[in-house]
């Protein structure tokens, strides 16, 4: 964490945005709580953000900014923040930790997970500085979350060009236009940027891969733990899911909002509030224009950002996320049962992949590949296919609290070694022992990393050469010590890829938590090409 007792003003910096004041901090120049557009309430709310314009005089940025609206986390008592966090509708803002002589230094671009529900950038583990000190520009950002950055309604489309939603992935837009104007006067090279982000943060990489309004504005991506799961269409049910707008309308009429301004009307914590209540879920809405297409659908036919990509995913992520967990059943003729009438002909690859041995952590297994190891192989391969660098890796690292409280590489448990946060994570977290065996896993996380932002090629000063992904499969294994393998979880792909065509074709089932024992019936083959 930073010392205080070594922060001091920071020359003023004077960005085409306007001039700003951070502070000098352990040889970083710091600058929290930036806008870096208008503040999206009142007749702003559910519209496109704004760029400001210049503003006058010097603007102090020594504090965060508030979080974006969101309830109290949803999932997992692990994920859960010290304190409660200041929130308000006034909160696109971004933070910058620079080299103090920073000049054309490559740009980390951070984007926050948290389901699109939750999340900010003013998260402690979140921290900048550790990979700032190895030379690179490390920027994040807060974008709307829940209902206030993902509702799509028809009156909204009606006086948005036909299209509505996805306003938080548009605050992600706005964001890296911010950047590419403004972070050379803070060190960066605007035209070296990485985005990165897990969880939702790597759902909205993909999200960002996908965009036509975002090409252009960075240059590599990394996921952790994306997910690419089937997304509402606008404007029709699809793959099981209602429209978008129809779940807009369905949400007002239960919150008895007769009307767009009605809605827009309501207090946003309270708005939020019940709108979880509601069950209403935020998602990218496949509106045409903002996001053209399904996910898997742009990916195949090679239309995602042509850029070099690093993406991975954690052995253990269900055992923190047990709510996306089928039970067990009561005997494993059960399972095996239940598994062959769902899966008909494929019942034989999953049970060799998932056996009835070890039901509970089959489950947790199935659970965890559906999801994030099929997309992070997906991810790498699609990007090898259309001749970009691709680098894949398994998060398996554990030490004496995670594995002694069950949860043994769970989902974002990465990340306090990426950033070196080690003392920043949650009441919750298993604590993060400061040894020289994980001082040195994360110094390798961060070299990897920034290495990546710098050059699209993953290099550690003290951990194994990181193989690029081609026919053999090559990954990072993160178990004890990094190490070079190939071949991650023979046949996993091939199956998970192979339910994900035939639901696709059918039309009308989703791929994304209805995996393994809770999946629908797979339907008859399909052409897959």
């Amino acid at each position: 964490m930073t010392n205080v007792q070594t922060a001091s003003p920071s020359p003023v910096v004077d960005a085409p945005a306007g001039r700003v004041r951070g502070t000098l901090e352990d040889g970083l120049r710091v600058y929290r709580g930036i806008p870096f557009a208008k503040p999206p309430v009142g007749p702003l709310r559910w519209r496109a953000p704004e760029p400001l314009p210049r503003w006058d005089g010097v603007r102090e940025a020594s504090k965060f900014g508030p979080a974006c609206f969101q309830p109290k986390p949803q999932l997992s008592g692990i994920y859960a923040p010290a304190a409660p966090l200041p929130m308000s509708e006034d909160c696109l803002t971004l933070n910058i930790w620079a080299p103090k002589n920073a000049k054309n230094a490559p740009v980390f671009f951070w984007i926050y997970g948290g389901a699109l529900t939750t999340g900010s950038s003013r998260e402690p583990m979140y921290d900048g500085r550790k990979l700032a000190e190895r030379g690179v520009v490390v920027v994040s950002i807060n974008y709307r979350i829940g209902v206030l950055g993902w509702l799509a309604h028809p009156e909204l489309s009606a006086v948005q060009g036909g299209i509505s939603g996805n306003y938080g992935l548009l605050d992600q837009i706005r964001g890296l236009e911010w950047v590419r104007d403004n972070i050379h006067a803070f060190g960066g090279d605007a035209h070296n940027v990485t985005i990165a982000g897990e969880s939702a943060g790597a759902l909205s990489v993909m999200y960002l891969m996908a965009s036509p309004p975002a090409r252009g504005l960075f240059q590599k991506a990394i996921a952790e733990s994306a997910y690419m799961i089937s997304t509402p269409e606008l404007k029709k049910a699809a793959y099981g899911a209602p429209s978008a707008e129809q779940s807009g309308v369905a949400l007002a009429e239960k919150l008895k909002a007769p009307n767009l301004a009605a809605l827009r009307a309501m207090d946003p914590e309270k708005l939020t509030d019940a709108a979880v209540a509601a069950g209403f879920g935020p998602w990218g809405a496949v509106d045409g224009k903002i996001l053209p297409d399904q996910l898997v659908n742009v990916f195949d036919r090679g239309q995602q950002a042509p850029v070099p990509l690093l993406a991975g995913f954690n052995q253990g992520e269900i055992r923190s996320l047990t709510v996306l967990a089928p039970p067990v059943p009561e005997s494993a003729k059960a399972y095996e049962d239940k598994i062959r009438a769902l899966y008909r002909d494929l019942a034989g690859e999953f049970l060799r992949l998932y056996p009835a041995s070890d039901m509970q952590q089959s489950i947790y297994a199935a659970t965890r590949d559906g999801l994030y190891g099929w997309t992070a192989e997906r991810l790498v391969r699609k990007q090898e296919a259309i001749g970009q660098p691709a680098y894949l890796y398994l998060w398996d690292h554990g030490y004496p609290a995670m594995d002694s409280a069950g949860l043994h590489a769970f989902h974002a448990s990465e990340l306090p070694f990426v950033f070196g946060t080690f003392g920043a994570t949650g009441p919750q977290w298993p604590k993060v022992p400061d040894t020289p065996a994980e001082v040195s896993m994360s110094d390798a996380l961060g070299d990897y990393w920034t290495s990546f932002t710098r050059s699209g090629v993953p290099a550690a000063s003290n951990a194994p050469a990181w193989p690029r992904y081609d026919g053999t499969g090559d990954y990072m294994h993160f178990g004890e010590t990094p190490r070079a393998e190939a071949n991650l979880y023979p046949g996993m792909y091939r199956l998970f890829e192979e339910v994900m065509c035939r639901r696709r074709a059918a039309g009308n089932l989703a791929w994304n938590w209805n995996t393994g024992l809770a999946a629908p019936v797979l339907p008859d083959k399909a052409d897959c090409r």
